[in-house]
């Protein structure tokens, strides 16, 4: 019997071209090179909002928001959806030195203007949320407003040190890139609310093919956490709508960082908590999510 996951992937192609999407490599730049899922006639359909969707650190795009694509492509395709795998996910990868979170949102930017979208709400989970918080900063004409899930601004030292004590590590990485199916296992079980009794080859199958690029996500978390001091000093303010949707479980960034986090961002933001999730919240509920998510979609 093959990978699960790697058996999944053409399945996954059927899928989505069967919701109207297609696969498509984007070149950034000479050795930079990032993958999106984009509607099926490429071209912007400006009569549809666009909404991009950014994964967390452990997964693609497709894989993280499968449910929420589905959705959406099946109420009618009233959204224009992009679905990106950030640099060293899926197959997006760059011969560049940079790991910062400055770096990926430059080039998911820079992809979806060559991909000729020039506004986009954003949909983002955990690191895939980061990013997207640098990118409404850097670029803030291209995002209209952001859903955020599981996620912090940026990752401070202060932030990183309580998360991590919550959780019982002492770093990212071993949290994050396990080596073991045991590792898988408490990765996945940390990140929900309650996981549910999943046969061991799926765990085996996980850590075969999700864990790629190891040497370089090593170095993206090594640059994700920022000091204190240079977090308070570029603070920035966004005029963007954000919509804070979380799990009200959530052990990483529980309910305390993501309250701290909405009165940092003001009156732009509004917060909403789903009972009985954890930080992968769109998965663990994904039709209670998904409501959510359209509502404020809707009237974005």
């Amino acid at each position: 019997m093959g990978n699960l996951f790697a058996v999944m992937k053409p399945i996954l192609h059927c899928i989505m071209k069967a919701m109207g999407m297609t696969s498509q490599m984007v070149e950034i730049e000479p050795g930079t090179i990032m993958h999106f899922w984009v509607p099926n006639n490429k071209l912007p359909n400006k009569s549809k909002p666009a909404v991009v969707f950014v994964h967390g650190f452990v997964s693609n795009g497709i894989i993280t928001w499968l449910f929420q694509v589905l959705s959406l492509r099946a109420s009618g395709s009233d959204f224009a959806i992009y679905v990106p795998d950030l640099l060293f996910f899926g197959d997006s990868i760059t011969d560049r030195p940079e790991r910062s979170t400055d770096f990926q949102a430059e080039c998911l930017a820079k992809g979806m203007m060559k991909l000729g979208v020039t506004k986009f709400s954003l949909v983002g989970l955990s690191y895939g949320g980061m990013v997207g918080f640098k990118l409404a900063q850097l670029y803030p004409d291209l995002v209209e407003s952001m859903v955020m899930s599981s996620t912090v601004i940026e990752l401070t030292e202060s932030i990183s040190n309580v998360s991590l004590k919550n959780i019982g590590f002492t770093n990212w990485p071993d949290f994050l890139l396990p080596k073991t199916i045991s590792g898988v296992k408490v990765l996945l079980s940390i990140g929900s609310h309650k996981l549910p009794w999943l046969p061991e080859f799926f765990y085996r199958d996980f850590l075969e093919v999700m864990f790629g690029n190891r040497k370089e996500k090593m170095e993206l978390l090594e640059a994700l956490v920022v000091s204190d001091k240079d977090a308070t000093i570029s603070a920035p303010h966004y005029s963007q709508r954000i919509y804070i949707l979380c799990g009200d479980d959530d052990k990483i960034f529980n309910m305390t960082v993501s309250d701290k986090m909405k009165e940092k961002l003001g009156e732009n933001a509004t917060i909403q908590y789903i009972k009985s999730a954890g930080h992968l919240v769109q998965l663990e509920r994904p039709c209670t999510y998904n409501h959510y998510l359209k509502k404020f979609l809707s009237h974005s």
